[in-house]
């Protein structure tokens, strides 16, 4: 007589220093300086030849003030002379220094750690340059003013110019704006060369120090297009780069999305200081100043998580949401924004008004991306579609071979073949030898290719791993890519090309493939989300299957349920219904429903595709066979022990003769009639056969193969049976310790050795470790699987044996109440589960006192018993003699 344990089920299935120049000024007329190439005088102290101040007259007669600067006075003499024909400026007295700042001082600014301090460093350097480089509406330009504000504030004999840097227009009309605020001499000059003009004046160092901000110099021919110059502004043809100085006295500090121009206009890597996204309690104190006080936190901080913690896209929602107040709120923001893609697509392309942003900026972040996106189109239209393609994928974990051209041979044709089932995949046994490839085109191809990151790295709309193998995006980003992409009617190229080139890469679910599955999975994740255009259905089902197929080896029975179903459903309308690719992904989609506890459901299928197949293919077919073996595993978990029996003996002679008796599916088969017969109290010939697959599977597959490891589980599960207690405590050690580390420490086939483990320590009275095993058990599988899966219910019953063990009769009887009466309604009243839920509840009140009702519910359980399992079964005769000893 005993107290019946749960049975555990085994998972039998299958990124020099510059020297400065002081500029000297030429007393010779007929000579241009050049910006940047005076020289020094002596040992350099002796530059200026000083005669006094005062107004003196040049040889125009007219009035000039002053300073001191003899080169000064020449040069202004100069120019004066070369304009005779022409109307003068009048004596203009030079104002003090001031701050040219085209914005207010933002009262919403949020100081982000210390960038403002490292700006203030470099700039606190002789000639310094300094870039500010990030995504689009990361806020450079905020942090910019409000160093603008700091220094006018602070230092007001500094003079602070700002110039907007998009196209060489509002340069020109930057320097412009310069010329006239220190009222430049000659300035008004037909074809006055205003960029000279003003380079000469900051880099004379009479004339104070200065701090000029470039914002938002974003295009390299801006500055460095040698053909800029225009006849009729005076410009000589060089580049605006060269009427940049490097004059001890100034610092020049830019704000740009290219960190290739940051570079070029700074010289220096240490020069350059990379903006991101904000810290999220940065994100929340913006939030907080747009919108006043935030009620609920945990809402703010989903929002501002899902907007990228972007300044500008943060700034957008509190501004549409107070323009809409009280009828949106930001409750009703996010939950908006949450509905779909078209939806987020319009909130973020709401255009919020003045955001202390240049009038000829966006106010809406998809729109700020999306000028990023045409220029980089305009330049290099393949970095553009790289962009495009990276939009369709997860946003983190781009893997660099999936994205990378495929080699091509002579003929231009990949090397690619069609499976059986459809799965288009790469033929790496490709007849092409190294003479058919065209190597120098794959060279080319690779150039570009790496040319093309180059790009967008530099734009920073995408980053890489530190290995440089992966790439990752925004999200935000990528959707900002889409819309411009479904603007443009290319949306569903692109989709099409990501679907294609993950089909192409993604494998099967097997074992070998797990490897390769993990980088892609979540990608396939993301593809499944897509509705593709019908062209594309059946490479998208295919892709769905093997992602399906993976993620039930992982035990992610939920996600694979989803996936197949849809493959299944796809090939099915497509195909038809007795396709073999419709059958495969019906057959593992019936494994998932039977792992999930839905027997029913999951043998209607299994007999489905067991008929179709013996029609189709004959009943000795490797895949008829499979479908044989998965139906018998559903029997055995219904309790239909005869009946699986019968199949699985089937299976394994046939595999025996078609196969070979060391064929990891005739193994497989091996092992799924040694469950049945340990669910029969057949302990020895469960163990014979557990032992030669055991061995088998160690020589042919390895020690720590899954395979392996569930055959080590089986036959440890049969020693326990057998009261061998160290032998199989010392198995499941090894299966639990190598699954955690294959498998993860969640995966249901850990968690099912962890509880073997348990119940090996039950019954060698070690409770406490069993009900510290038990409790892990039962918690992650409540939270994986549902707290009334079977497999859940399982572990608080083992739980529950623990409690009792110890004692501890009203613990027990509260888990086993709860395990009896779920189990009669999610597996039946004759489940053998449920008979064991009972039995044991019986023998919880026997010992809590409940003497009657104990003697009731074991009669009612062996009667029951005799029916389901038969007479003769241990379980059986253990449930008639507790009846017998009870009731004497």
């Amino acid at each position: 007589m005993k107290r019946h344990l749960p049975r555990q089920k085994a998972a039998d299935n299958d990124a020099a220093e510059n020297h400065r120049k002081k500029l000297l000024l030429s007393n010779d007329r007929d000579r241009d300086e050049q910006p940047g190439t005076a020289s020094q005088h002596g040992d350099g102290n002796r530059q200026f030849n000083n005669f006094g101040t005062g107004s003196q007259k040049n040889v125009d007669g007219n009035y000039f003030e002053a300073k001191g600067d003899q080169n000064f006075v020449i040069e202004i003499k100069h120019i004066y002379a070369e304009n005779r024909t022409n109307s003068f400026d009048p004596l203009e007295t030079p104002p003090k220094p001031f701050a040219i700042i085209p914005f207010s001082r933002d009262p919403d600014f949020v100081n982000r750690g210390d960038i403002i301090n490292q700006i203030d460093k470099r700039c606190s350097e002789p000639a310094a340059r300094v870039a500010l480089v990030g995504l689009g509406g990361v806020g450079k330009s905020q942090l910019t003013i409000e160093f603008a504000h700091r220094i006018a504030a602070e230092q007001p004999d500094t003079w602070v110019f700002w110039v907007h840097a998009g196209t060489q227009a509002r340069v020109e009309e930057g320097f412009r704006t310069i010329a006239d605020a220190v009222k430049l001499p000659g300035r008004n000059q037909a074809k006055a060369n205003i960029p000279q003009i003003v380079y000469h004046w900051l880099s004379n160092e009479r004339n104070g120090r200065w701090i000029m901000i470039l914002d938002s110099a974003d295009d390299r021919d801006v500055f460095y297009d040698s053909t800029s110059g225009d006849a009729r502004d005076g410009r000589d043809g060089r580049p605006f780069a060269a009427y940049l100085p490097r004059s001890r006295n100034g610092s020049i500090i830019i704000t740009t999305r290219n960190k290739d121009l940051a570079s070029r206009l700074t010289n220096r890597p240490q020069n350059i200081i990379e903006v991101r996204p904000m810290a999220r309690t940065d994100a929340l104190t913006l939030l907080e100043k747009k919108l006043g006080s935030l009620a609920d936190t945990d809402m703010a901080d989903d929002l501002v998580q899902v907007l990228d913690f972007v300044p500008l896209a943060i700034s957008q929602a509190a501004a549409y949401i107070q323009a809409r107040a009280p009828r949106s709120s930001l409750e009703k923001y996010l939950a908006e924004f949450r509905e779909s893609e078209r939806k987020r697509g319009r909130l973020l392309e709401y255009d919020g008004g003045d955001l202390q942003r240049d009038g000829g900026a966006s106010n809406a972040i998809l729109t700020t991306w999306q000028i990023s996106f045409d220029h980089i189109r305009s330049k290099r239209r393949s970095a553009a579609d790289l962009l495009s393609l990276m939009s369709f994928f997860d946003r983190q974990g781009i893997p660099a071979w999936v994205l990378h051209p495929p080699k091509t041979t002579k003929d231009g044709m990949r090397g690619r073949r069609q499976s059986e089932v459809g799965t288009l995949e790469l033929d790496d046994s490709s007849s092409a030898t190294d003479d058919d490839t065209d190597d120098g085109a794959d060279d080319d191809i690779d150039g570009e290719f790496e040319d093309d990151v180059a790009m967008l790295r530099d734009y920073c709309l995408i980053a890489t791993s530190e290995v440089g193998d992966e790439f990752e995006m925004h999200g935000l980003v990528q959707l900002s890519m889409r819309r411009w992409l479904e603007a443009f009617g290319q949306e569903e190229v692109f989709k099409k090309q990501y679907i294609e080139r993950l089909t192409a890469s993604f494998p099967t679910g097997q074992y070998e493939n797990w490897a390769t599955c993990r980088s892609l999975f979540a990608h396939v994740q993301v593809a499944f989300g897509y509705r593709p255009s019908e062209d594309t259905l059946e490479i998208w089902a295919t892709l769905l299957h093997n992602g399906g197929w993976y993620a039930w080896s992982q035990g992610v029975y939920e996600v694979a349920q989803q996936m197949l179903g849809k493959a299944r459903k796809v090939r099915k309308r497509r195909l038809g219904k007795d396709d073999m690719a419709t059958l495969a992904s019906t057959s593992i989609f019936a494994m998932v429903l039977s792992n999930q506890g839905r027997w029913e459901e999951a043998e209607k299928l299994e007999l489905q595709v067991m008929e179709t197949s013996k029609t189709k293919l004959g009943a000795d077919h490797p895949d008829t066979l499979t479908s044989m073996a998965n139906l018998a595993s559903t029997y055995r978990n219904q309790g239909r022990w005869e009946e699986a029996e019968k199949l699985e003996v089937q299976v394994m002679e046939t595999r025996k003769t078609k196969l070979g008796a060391d064929h990891p599916s005739t193994l497989t088969s091996m092992a799924n009639l040694a469950s049945t017969y340990r669910n029969q109290g057949r302990w020895e010939e469960a163990e014979k056969l557990d032992v030669q697959v055991m061995e088998t599977r160690k020589t042919k597959l390895g020690a720590d193969h899954p395979d392996t490891l569930t055959s080590m589980a089986n036959l440890a599960s049969t020693y326990r049976n057998q009261g061998r207690w160290e032998e199989a405590e010392k198995l499941f050690v090894q299966v639990m310790e190598t699954r955690k580390t294959k498998l993860g420490a969640d995966h249901p086939s850990t968690l099912t050795s962890m509880a073997n483990l348990a119940s090996t320590y039950r019954n060698q009275g070690r409770w406490e470790e069993a009900e510290k095993l038990d409790v892990q058990v039962m918690e992650t599988r409540k939270t994986k699987l549902g707290a009334d899966h079977p497999d859940t219910l399982t572990s608080m019953a083992n739980l529950a044996s623990t409690f009792w063990n110890q004692g501890r009769w009203e613990e027990a009887e509260k888990l086993e109440v709860q395990v009896m009466e779920t189990s009669k309604t999610k597996l039946g009243a004759d489940h053998p589960d449920t008979l064991t839920s009972m039995n044991n509840l019986a023998f919880t009140w026997k010992d809590y006192g409940r003497h009657s009702d104990a003697i009731a519910l074991m009669e009612q359980c062996s009667q029951a018993q005799q029916r389901v399992l038969g007479a003769g079964h241990p379980d059986t005769l253990s449930s008639l003699a507790a009846v017998a000893e009870w009731s004497s």
